[in-house]
C-alpha cells in the first residue's frame, strides 16, 4: 500500500523523466522513501489534456527492479518508444498528463472451468493479462473502467490485445492473470496529482 505522498512522488518523477528526455536535459534525482528501492511492476501512462486520449503507455507486469528504476524506465518507454505513437515533443509537454499505475504481482485465476472466469473477475479493481502460447496481453484495472466494459468484455478484449481471438479465454491452455494496482494521475499537465479510485469511478459509470 502507498500513500498519497509516495503516488504523487512516483508521477512527479515520470514526469521529470519525460520532460527531461523530450528537452534533453538532466533532473536532480530527488529523495525516495525505502519503498521506492523494492521491486516493484508498474506502468506509466500518458495521455493528451484535454480529450485524455492515449499518447503512450508501457512498463512492467512484474516487480522485476526497483521501483525508481522501473518508473523511470517505463516513463522513457512510454514517452518514446511505444509503437503506437511517434515520440512525444517537446512542445506537447504542456498538453500531457502523467499517469503511474503501481502494480501488485499477478496471480493465475484458478477455474473448473474458463466460463467461471468472469465470477473472478472484478471491475474497478483487478487488471488482466491474457497468455497463450508466446501470444501474451496485459490491460491495467482503469481501462474497462473507462470503456464501461463488463468482465466478459475485459476478457475479450484483453485477449485481442495478446493478438489472439475475442474468445480465446474460454480455451483450454489459455491462462489469464490478474493484478491490482494504486493509481495516481495529474488533474492537468503538471498539475495536482490525486489517487483515482476506481471502484467508484466504477460505480458511477454503472449509474450513468
Amino acid at each position: 500500500m502507498y500513500s498519497d505522498e509516495d503516488g504523487e512522488l512516483a508521477v512527479r518523477i515520470a514526469r521529470a523523466v519525460v520532460e527531461g528526455l523530450v528537452q534533453h536535459t538532466k533532473f536532480p534525482l530527488p529523495k525516495v522513501p525505502q519503498s521506492f528501492s523494492e521491486k516493484s511492476g508498474v506502468f506509466v501512462t500518458i495521455t493528451t489534456h484535454p480529450g485524455d486520449a492515449l499518447r503512450g503507455c508501457i512498463g512492467y507486469p512484474e516487480p522485476i527492479m526497483p521501483l525508481i528504476d522501473a518508473i523511470k524506465d517505463s516513463a522513457v518507454s512510454a514517452a518514446s518508444r511505444d509503437p503506437r505513437f511517434p515520440p512525444v515533443k517537446p512542445e506537447e509537454l504542456r498538453t500531457i498528463k502523467v499517469e503511474v499505475s503501481l502494480l501488485t504481482p499477478p496471480t493465475e485465476i484458478m477455474v473448473n472451468k474458463p466460463s467461471d472466469l468472469t465470477k473472478q473477475v472484478k471491475v474497478g479493481e483487478d487488471g488482466l493479462i491474457v497468455q497463450r502460447g508466446l501470444a501474451r496481453g496485459l490491460l491495467l484495472p482503469q481501462v474497462p473502467v473507462e470503456w464501461s466494459w463488463d468482465a466478459e468484455e475485459f476478457l475479450c478484449q484483453t485477449c485481442l490485445k495478446a493478438g489472439l481471438m475475442p474468445d480465446a479465454w474460454l480455451q483450454q491452455g489459455t491462462k489469464v492473470f490478474k493484478f491490482q494496482a494504486e493509481v495516481f494521475s495529474e488533474d492537468e499537465p503538471g498539475g495536482a496529482v490525486r489517487r483515482r479510485t476506481l471502484s467508484e469511478e466504477h460505480g458511477s459509470c454503472s449509474r450513468g
